[in-house]
């Protein structure tokens, strides 16, 4: 019997695609292919790109307007999304970002990600904040089930939103299949290119507080002035909230000329990014799942990253295991890395058994399960 699913997909935006953008374009993208017995209404706030179109069964839906506001969050939810829904009354409604149309009534499965902004709030501007923290507990009591992309994020929703457990489905994240190892010559290509030659530490993501960027900052310059060397630290990404701190942090570092910044890099460039590095350097202090892990095991780059929150769950014994709040701790990581081949090597050996476990076709398998169970839910 044919099902009608309406989703969510107003973060599929080209060559725009975050941590969640990712996840709902890897996930649709098999889920419609591979369920062409059923028929999808993707709900866009803006003109869409054809790219983002996977198959016949797909029908695209523009309602406006486009929400990247609380406010406007609010009104296309509440009353664009709803107004469809109760009208169409689908089989489902699908939001792969957790937000909930508290006014649509069919059944709604909400993927919330993450809860970083309960427990650190300031990470945030002060309007995202109010919203999130007023609406999210509600999203996941109004949602017949949540999906998350780690057991960390589900154990934190069930006891911050007091949800059912069995209400809970853990989804973890995959790995886009361009990830792998390159050779030397384009190695040393992509060194030239982005570190002037030299080895260097990468971190990859958005460049906001949660990301830890100032202590990976303070320990860079430690690490530097200890081992005197001429490694680099390369930081891809946009400065999504490029605070005071970050900012104040950056310029009173002793090495900051060997901090090298490249913006957002096209999928292909990462890849050699992330494949030339020394180690991926990534410490957050809150992390709902960090695909940056796995990007780099599949690149084999060995990985340095927090000891707490979901990161190692994703890892497992694949990575060296830093306190991210300890600027001595990560310090210490860079230094056994750059002096240790045989760490290197056997960190790289784990990462590639450990990112079986983790694929996108996984992920969309997972997460199909998951809307089967809400849907057959009474």
């Amino acid at each position: 019997m044919e099902m009608e699913i309406v989703v969510n997909t107003r973060l599929l935006i080209k060559n725009k695609l975050e941590g969640i953008g990712w996840f709902t374009y890897e996930t649709l993208k098999r889920i419609t292919e591979n369920h062409p017995e059923h028929h999808f209404v993707f709900l866009f706030d803006r003109d869409f790109d054809e790219d983002f179109i996977f198959s016949d069964n797909v029908t695209p839906l523009i309602l406006s307007p486009p929400a990247r506001h609380p406010f406007l969050f609010y009104w296309w939810f509440e009353f664009s999304v709803a107004s469809f829904l109760n009208k169409f009354k689908p089989d489902l409604f699908l939001s792969p970002d957790g937000y909930m149309s508290l006014k649509a009534n069919c059944k709604q499965l909400a993927v919330i990600h993450d809860i970083n902004f309960e427990h650190h709030p300031k990470d945030v501007s002060w309007i995202v904040r109010k919203y999130y923290k007023h609406f999210f507990p509600k999203f996941a009591r109004k949602a017949t089930r949540i999906a998350t992309v780690s057991e960390f994020s589900k154990d934190d929703i069930i006891k911050s939103y007091n949800i059912d457990a069995k209400l809970i489905d853990v989804v973890y994240n995959g790995c886009n299949e361009l990830y792998s190892p390159i050779n030397a010559a384009l190695q040393l290509k992509t060194k030239q290119n982005y570190s002037n030659s030299c080895d260097y530490f990468l971190f990859v993501g958005s460049l906001q507080p949660r990301k830890n960027i100032s202590r990976l900052f303070q320990a860079f310059d430690k690490f530097k002035a200890n081992e005197k060397n001429d490694v680099k630290l390369v930081i891809v990404g946009e400065k999504y909230r490029w605070t005071k701190t970050i900012k104040n942090t950056y310029l009173n570092m002793k090495f900051k000329e060997d901090v090298v910044f490249t913006g957002r890099l096209h999928s292909t460039e990462l890849h050699h990014v992330i494949a030339s590095a020394l180690a991926m350097t990534y410490i957050p202090y809150f992390e709902g799942f960090g695909i940056p892990i796995l990007e780099a095991m599949n690149c084999d780059t060995p990985v340095i990253t927090s000891n707490i929150t979901s990161m190692p769950e994703v890892a497992g014994e694949a990575a060296l295991l830093v306190d991210p709040l300890s600027i001595d701790s990560i310090s210490n990581a860079m230094v056994y890395i750059y002096k240790d081949v045989d760490m290197r090597n056997i960190l790289i050996e784990k990462g590639r058994k450990r990112k079986l476990d983790f694929s996108w076709d996984k992920t969309a398998e997972a997460l199909w399960n998951s809307i089967e169970k809400t849907i057959n839910s009474k």
